[in-house]
């Protein structure tokens, strides 16, 4: 935690580690943690496992495009996802992947993300607007498309997890309306630094990605440093006062957690 200002980590996937339930008991310690799922068999798992540790770590309902784009995911896992939409107030991991080993898979990765945002714009009585975080990899140009067609930019507060489109794109995006969660791997890019240059401070949050694959354990004691370096990062990317900054995208951040 940098001295009292909570730091929460708007994209990660605290399941991958085997450790899961250490790891969220220190995301809650230290700010809080929206973690999405990449299957939508595991959210019930997953949300019962963390739900100790309730609304500081929040699970997201997922369908990850590299899980269709693999098989892993189908028409069941489609119809399951829209089943259990309704109460899910957070959607992650979802979105499109058009890098050339997963190209071929375009048509079907589309179909279902159209699904997924079509379940996703259904109002709910239970809350008002559903947050997205969204994967888009050679693919920002047709997502924006399909979250314009479902309704899903007025219906969600949509995120662009780890943005990597074109200029052309990341102005679209913004002039949409959507959030950007960076992390450290995009903010020792280049590209990665222009775009959280220009960024509205207002869009911006911060998240790890972490685990980023399934591991056996994980270290409980690298969360707050690893949330730590990728704000100082920010900060030195756009030129602000780290404190300053931090305290904004912590207020932003929590408003998710409490939506």
């Amino acid at each position: 935690m940098m001295e009292g200002i909570p730091l929460i980590d708007t994209h990660c996937h605290l399941d991958f580690a085997g450790n899961a339930v250490e790891l969220a008991a220190a995301y809650a310690a230290c700010g809080g943690a929206l973690s999405g799922t990449c299957d939508p068999w595991d959210f019930e798992r997953v949300r019962t496992m963390f739900a100790p540790f309730a609304p500081r770590v929040r699970v997201g309902l997922g369908l990850h495009p590299w899980w269709v784009a693999d098989g892993t995911c189908g028409e069941g896992e489609v119809a399951l996802f829209e089943r259990l939409a309704p109460v899910a107030p957070l959607i992650s991991e979802v979105g499109l992947d058009f890098q050339p080993r997963r190209a071929d898979t375009r048509d079907a990765q589309i179909e279902a993300f159209e699904r997924v945002c079509a379940a996703a714009a259904r109002p709910s009585a239970e809350f008002s607007r559903r947050i997205m975080s969204i994967h888009s990899s050679v693919a920002a140009t047709c997502v924006l498309d399909v979250l314009e067609r479902t309704g899903c930019l007025d219906a969600c507060i949509c995120i662009f997890h780890w943005f990597s489109g074109s200029q052309e794109e990341l102005t679209r995006a913004i002039e949409s309306g959507c959030l950007f969660s960076v992390n450290e791997r995009m903010l020792k890019t280049k590209r990665g630094r222009a775009y959280a240059r220009a960024i509205p401070k207002d869009r911006l949050l911060i998240e790890t990605d972490f685990p980023s694959k399934p591991t056996a354990m994980a270290i409980p004691q690298d969360v707050a440093p690893r949330l730590e370096r990728t704000m100082s990062l920010l900060a030195a990317a756009r030129g602000d006062d780290e404190r300053s900054l931090a305290s904004a995208i912590a207020a932003a951040s929590k408003r998710l957690l409490l939506s």
